[in-house]
């Protein structure tokens, strides 16, 4: 009895042990979310933004805040794989923080655990494999945070509708669904469509969620970036 005691004892210590290591990342993650998502800027950061956008309101920058923070939440939620930017205006409030050197690499030990190195902003297209499982990835998440259908989208999620939304010089422009524009001749717009289109450049890499909860993957298919250091997401 004592013996049976004994391994029934071991195989229950052993299940609570597993569960708890399959508990724990997932409440990590729920942590590192929750503090992205109250992240408060640093003083003066949004304003150098509407100074870059001049004519800005507080109502627009927080607006541009917002996608921000919407794509850190999707790197994390990614499991930490390589993502790429679809917002030019996120991305210059982006480069903005970099600057804010200590709150930055605080920010991203915080959030992420380590660094997430700067990459450009880029539209989807043909040809680009990295950019396009990158920004397939941004996609699901956002879709997901603001309940948006990824593969039959009847809006955009606000990461994806920031550059029309605010005019900016450059933008990317994204459409829900790009069929009649391009009846029309424009071929210039990105499409939320074309995400779930394995025809549009022969797959739909990163449209699953195969997320790893344990960290970083960078490896899987490269990280890119310009050595800038971490990426900020926070606080309207």
């Amino acid at each position: 009895m004592t013996a049976w005691l004994s391994g029934a004892l071991s195989l229950a210590l052993g299940g609570v042990l597993v569960a708890g290591l399959v508990i724990w990342p997932a409440h990590r993650r729920l942590q590192q979310a929750e503090y992205i998502r109250n992240y408060s800027w640093p003083p003066g950061l949004l304003d150098k933004l509407a100074a870059h956008h001049r004519g800005f309101t507080r109502k627009e920058t927080a607006l541009v805040a917002q996608g921000l923070r919407q794509f850190f939440l999707a790197y994390l939620n990614s499991g930490q794989r390589y993502v790429a930017m679809p917002s030019q205006v996120a991305d210059d409030l982006w480069h903005e923080f970099i600057l804010y050197t200590r709150a930055y690499q605080d920010f991203c030990r915080q959030a992420f655990g380590g660094f997430l190195h700067h990459t450009p902003a880029v539209a989807l297209a043909e040809g680009r494999k990295q950019d396009n499982t990158g920004l397939r990835r941004v996609w699901l998440q956002c879709c997901r945070e603001d309940g948006i259908n990824p593969t039959k989208p009847s809006r955009l999620p606000l990461l994806f509708a920031l550059d029309v939304k605010l005019n900016i010089p450059g933008g990317y422009r994204y459409y829900p669904d790009c069929a009649q524009l391009r009846r029309n001749g424009d071929a210039g717009s990105q499409c939320g469509g074309d995400f779930s289109d394995s025809s549009y450049d022969g797959g739909t890499d990163g449209l699953s969620d195969n997320s790893d909860s344990s960290g970083s993957d960078s490896s899987s298919d490269g990280g890119g970036g310009d050595g800038g250091g971490c990426g900020g997401g926070g606080g309207d």
